[in-house]
């Protein structure tokens, strides 16, 4: 298993959209190192969610439920991916990027060396350590 951290803004599509949801394609990426990622990612795979933008925290957990297929919103067809994604628990208290920042066991994170990159491996103490400081 591989555990990864997806990036959102909340006015765009936030983790009480994919709540509601339950399910989502997760698309619209355009970088050529997170398409990679996308096409790294396996079934069940975990996913922290981090909300972008003002708040700037990580909020929930979800897991993939379908690996890398094309983008539907790829209408040039130039090898855009998605794969889709399941809401599994919010945390308890979020975690925050000032958070992140304080706290050693975060150092390697590439949330703090690649900030612009919308989807990104975590090793799986650095998951661990954040969902049991959250909880």
């Amino acid at each position: 298993m591989n555990y990864w951290l997806i990036k959102s803004e909340p006015s765009e599509y936030g983790w009480e959209d994919l709540l509601n949801n339950g399910e989502e394609i997760w698309d619209g990426i355009r970088n050529f190192q997170a398409r990679n990622y996308l096409k790294e990612m396996k079934k069940g795979d975990l996913l922290l969610f981090y909300h972008s933008g003002k708040t700037k925290e990580i909020v929930g957990i979800a897991e993939v439920t379908q690996e890398a297929f094309p983008d539907p919103g790829d209408s040039e067809q130039k090898g855009w991916v998605s794969v889709k994604i399941k809401a599994k628990n919010s945390l308890k208290n979020p975690f925050t990027l000032e958070k992140i920042k304080n706290d050693g066991q975060l150092t390697n994170l590439p949330l703090l060396k690649q900030s612009r990159l919308s989807v990104m491996p975590v090793d799986k103490f650095q998951f661990d350590h954040i969902v049991k400081s959250a909880s």
